[in-house]
């Protein structure tokens, strides 16, 4: 089983003790309630990892590094090689384990390169990643010093490939992932995260009210929201709500205009409200690889116009806001 009891450590005398007692339960009845068939193959992929002590651990670059092909052997390095293929699709990274680059669908490094500079340093902060993933950005965290990393994502699967990566990276680490989603852990009262991440989740939530207001309850006063999400071009009365899939996808309930987006911070009582970034997703940032081999972004366009989702829909476009908690 993965043992949280390090996340408990760091948690004891911080700003966000509050968790410290509800969490046990809540990860518990979590790993019960969304069992995956493949739970048991996976626990059992991470419990037969190759001892292999990496060289050199290289967290502050946009290919995640650990270790040298040189650190193990040819039977360590293809037994390595079976696991991670056995967790095919990656789809945030890029990562490279022993000589392994793990060529993710996703070029999720572009992303940390168009808010890094945007945001306040995250030197001794304490930090949450809601829908994280498998845990790429939280690694980038860290290496800004980030004090402490928490992620949340109930995907059983991404919790796997995390494990295994921190596996190699060190379990003494203060960066830890949750299988739960955000609505289902409290607000802080008083105290609460310096820095609160959303990436990729406002738009399969049903209420991006409610969603903005629960990252809220997270963050202490003062501290700092960054919120990334699909946005449609329009004034602060434009929203695109699909009538069914979006880009393929079924669970995407609400896309807003950036000046829609702006209104509801400023209604929940954010202050210092800007849009870093505004980007069109290209297909050289999310598309298929040898590590993610099923359908992606070009095959969610109209093949005859880019600028269109097979559905017809603007194509997919990502804008980056970050405002304080007042």
């Amino acid at each position: 089983m993965i043992n949280f009891d390090s996340l408990y450590q760091n948690l004891s005398d911080s700003p966000i003790q509050a968790w410290r007692k509800p969490l046990p339960q809540l990860i518990e009845t979590a790993l019960s309630d969304r069992q995956h068939g493949k739970r048991v193959l996976w626990q059992k992929l991470l419990e037969e990892l190759p001892e292999i002590t990496a060289t050199e651990i290289d967290l502050d670059r946009d290919l995640l590094k650990i270790g040298h092909k040189k650190d193990c052997s040819e039977q360590q390095k293809n037994q390595l090689l079976s696991t991670l293929k056995q967790l095919i699709p990656w789809r945030k990274g890029p990562y490279e384990l022993f000589g392994i680059h793990i060529d993710t669908e996703w070029r999720s490094d572009w992303k940390w390169q168009r808010l890094q500079k945007h945001i306040q340093p995250l030197n001794n902060r304490y930090v949450l990643d809601v829908g994280c993933g498998n845990g790429y950005h939280m690694w980038r965290m860290r290496a800004e010093k980030a004090k402490c990393v928490i992620g949340l994502d109930p995907s059983q699967f991404f919790l796997t490939q995390f494990q295994l990566y921190k596996h190699y990276i060190g379990h003494n680490q203060p960066v830890h992932l949750l299988p739960l989603k955000s609505e289902e852990l409290p607000a802080m009262q008083s105290k609460g995260f310096d820095t609160v991440f959303s990436m990729g989740v406002l738009y399969h939530r049903r209420s991006p009210i409610d969603h903005i207001a629960e990252l809220k309850g997270f963050l202490r006063q003062g501290g700092e929201l960054v919120l990334e999400t699909l946005v449609i071009e329009g004034d602060e009365q434009t929203a695109l709500i699909p009538a069914g899939r979006y880009a393929k996808m079924r669970n995407v309930w609400f896309l807003p205009s950036t000046a829609m987006l702006v209104r509801f911070l400023e209604r929940l009582g954010f202050i210092n409200i800007r849009i870093v970034d505004v980007t069109t997703t290209s297909i050289e940032e999310q598309r298929v690889t040898d590590w993610m081999d099923f359908e992606s972004l070009e095959d969610f366009l109209d093949p005859n116009d880019h600028s269109l989702t097979c559905e017809g829909y603007p194509a997919p476009k990502r804008a980056i806001v970050i405002c304080n908690r007042k």
